[in-house]
């Protein structure tokens, strides 16, 4: 069976996001440049993207360089998912590109790490880490990390994680190694004393 036959042919439902596959890549990088594009003229930046077997579209923004971590550093508000969304829904299908629901919204505190720009601009925070391959027979990973080569399209990372004895044990990673990565949120609950 060849890749259209599996996605055009089969009725069901999926409700797992398409990230791979042989037509499901291809597929969204293409959302991924008109949608950026779109983001940009509107002063945002794309920063993640899912489309369902189900035709959800779920379009992930924020600020240009918005690291969501402190108060000085607010990121997207609902207004401007609101602009984007309205734009969106002309925009997208006079380029060819169909869904049935459409959802623009803030990356969240969790937000995914999913380029290597991302890498860059979150180094030194805590994440949980799922490698494409494991290592030492491990793939899962929560630690803080830190960009230690120069790459801007495949950068160098060293995660620092506890060991089963809770000892402080390193591992050293290319983004292209990586298959999911999610910043931990570190929330205070401690007021501030005026």
């Amino acid at each position: 069976m060849d890749c259209h036959e599996t996605f055009s042919q089969k009725k069901w439902a999926h409700t797992e996001p398409i990230f791979f596959g042989c037509l499901g890549r291809f597929m969204l990088e293409k959302h991924w440049r008109v949608i950026e594009a779109t983001a940009r003229d509107l002063g945002l930046e794309l920063v993640d993207l899912e489309q369902t077997a189900g035709g959800l579209l779920r379009v992930y923004i924020d600020l240009p360089g918005a690291t969501g971590i402190g108060p000085e550093s607010a990121g997207v508000a609902v207004e401007d998912c609101e602009r984007l969304s309205n734009q969106l829904v002309h925009e997208l299908p006079v380029e060819g590109i169909h869904f049935e629901r459409l959802e623009v919204s803030s990356p969240g505190l969790d937000r995914r790490l999913s380029r290597p720009a991302h890498f860059l601009r979150f180094a030194g925070q805590e994440i949980k880490l799922k490698l494409r391959q494991p290592v030492e027979g491990r793939k899962n990973f929560q630690g803080r990390y830190q960009v230690s080569g120069a790459s801007e399209s495949d950068p160098t990372c060293q995660l620092v994680f506890s060991g089963a004895d809770g000892s402080p044990l390193a591992l050293t990673f290319l983004v292209s190694d990586v298959d999911q990565a999610r910043l931990v949120p570190e929330i205070s609950f401690k007021e501030k004393r005026r």
